[in-house]
């Protein structure tokens, strides 16, 4: 599976070629350095590793995770979410939509892979693992920038489609629901799967469907705030039809330490090569980690604190050793410098250890998550057969657990989970409220660097965990918390009619403050 990483992302990006001439030319006018025809194989792995990866600096790292003050710089230019500053970092997920680039042409790539397989009965299980993943790559699109070209969008190689119209959020999640129960109704375990070119599964049809399931309880959960009915549906929907549970169900890509930048785990990849290149010293980006992450860490004696968490120490100012030591640990508090501050070198950054692992895996839906999304379920009244302080658990447990994929560096003790667990009980007295609260905070902890867009989408949906803005002189939201990705001005150029009408029904703004359909 690893080397199948390698071998897809030196394929070429496009498998069409112009039509012939006549006459007996044909033979003229194909390349040969690209396929004739859509390898739906090679496409899948290609659109699964795309659909993860896209403009991860920019968005993941320094728009939402500073913004969600999992991060903190001092410099101004990259601190979009720490001072609310470069709106243009939120622009290049847009490119999910089309490019040649690692993370870029997700779209493009998942339709191709649908209009290959689609006319084949016994390809209904390739049909859909793609639609399933088609909805996970647009609920991203989505929640980061509301209304956006969805039935018409990445079609234009297919059907010369260059200027799609925008369509509601409400459209779209519905469209986007719909298509994961027929997809999981479509499932036949006699028939042929993708097998090695899946990454996550391997062409396991149980583990897709609850992968689905999951996704749906993900988005039935999203809409409580505009739609509870609909909401309740869903969500009650997917657990009865099975979530993830288990370690063994999670969906992971395997990344590799290879020659090959783009075989290796790309946050941290994207971490090293843009900020924490040298142990001590100045950061490239002037990141670090944020105060309010490890002072929650510190504070509730999270022992994820020392799997995540280093700070450079030096006897000689040489030699670096990363300190794990809890007592040392200090995150950057955000907006508050504009100059290399001179305690710098005392705070907090990434673990070399466990998160900037090459070969570290990623965890694109874990069973943390689902059994928090069924903690909120319990406390709605919205699932029977567990309660809520039971999923809490569960959760708290699956999300320490997931650090061991990281190797001996991540590994936490069963004696740190469950004294982690005495000091930090379930509220099952507390009202509605701190419930909420506590749940939707630990899922704060529980998908940090792995799934920031998730954590972003959460905290808009619940407004917690509760953060304090920063108000840093000249910032682009007037001291407010960024609340949606801003679309590129390409838009207006090339799609102008319809950019501009999505714009207005949204209410006439197109900045990080805006908001989305389901965010109220």
């Amino acid at each position: 599976m690893k080397r199948l990483i390698q071998k897809i992302l030196c394929a070429a990006p496009l498998f069409f070629l112009l039509s012939s001439c006549d006459k007996g030319f044909e033979e003229m006018n194909v390349d040969p350095n690209k396929y004739s025809e859509v390898i739906p194989e090679y496409m899948f792995t290609r659109a699964l590793l795309d659909g993860v990866s896209t403009n991860f600096t920019g968005a993941a790292y320094l728009t939402i995770g500073q913004s969600m003050q999992h991060f903190a710089t001092y410099k101004e230019v990259p601190a979009a979410g720490d001072k609310y500053f470069n709106f243009s970092y939120s622009t290049g997920n847009w490119n999910a939509y089309a490019g040649t680039g690692a993370g870029q042409g997700a779209i493009v790539s998942i339709r191709q892979v649908i209009d290959a397989v689609s006319t084949n009965p016994a390809s209904v299980n390739k049909l859909s693992a793609a639609r399933i993943w088609k909805a996970y790559v647009f609920h991203r699109l989505t929640d980061l920038y509301g209304d956006i070209p969805y039935f018409e969008a990445g079609k234009a190689l297919s059907d010369k489609n260059y200027g799609p119209k925008y369509d509601t959020q409400q459209a779209i999640y519905a469209d986007l629901l719909k298509e994961l129960e027929q997809s999981i109704a479509a499932f036949d375990a006699t028939k042929a799967t993708f097998g090695s070119a899946d990454l996550m599964f391997g062409g396991d049809v149980v583990k897709w469907k609850k992968f689905a399931y999951s996704l749906m309880l993900r988005l039935g959960m999203r809409l409580t705030e505009v739609d509870a009915a609909t909401a309740k549906t869903w969500v009650e929907k997917a657990i009865a039809g099975g979530v993830i549970l288990e370690d063994a169900d999670r969906a992971v890509i395997a990344y590799v330490d290879g020659s090959q930048t783009a075989s290796r785990n790309f946050i941290a990849n994207g971490l090293l090569s843009t900020d924490y290149i040298t142990p001590g010293g100045d950061n490239v980006e002037g990141g670090k980690f944020a105060k309010t992450l490890i002072d929650y860490l510190k504070n509730t004696k999270d022992p994820r604190l020392n799997v995540i968490s280093i700070v450079w120490t030096s006897a000689d100012g040489k030699t670096f050793t990363a300190d794990t030591t809890t007592a040392l640990q200090s995150g950057m508090p955000n907006a508050a410098y504009n100059n290399l501050p001179a305690n710098f070198n005392t705070f907090s950054e990434p673990n070399p250890n466990t998160l900037l692992k090459y070969s570290a895996p990623l965890i694109v839906f874990g069973n943390a998550e689902t059994n928090l999304l069924l903690a909120e379920a319990s406390v709605r009244g919205w699932a029977s057969g567990t309660t809520a302080a039971t999923a809490y658990a569960n959760a708290v447990r699956a999300g320490m657990r997931q650090w061991s994929l990281f190797g001996t560096g991540g590994a936490i003790s069963e004696a740190k989970v469950n004294a982690y667990l005495a000091l930090n009980p379930y509220k099952t007295g507390g009202t509605v409220a701190q419930q909420m609260e506590q749940i939707q905070t630990q899922k704060w902890v529980s998908l940090f660097l792995e799934d920031e867009y998730e954590i972003f989408a959460n905290w808009r949906r619940t407004g917690y965990p509760v953060l304090t803005p920063t108000n840093y002189p000249g910032n682009l939201t007037g001291g407010k918390i960024p609340t949606r990705f801003v679309v590129p001005d390409s838009e207006e150029t090339y799609n102008k009619t319809n950019f501009i009408e999505a714009r207005t029904r949204q209410g006439g703004t197109n900045t990080l403050s805006s908001v989305v359909w389901w965010d109220k």
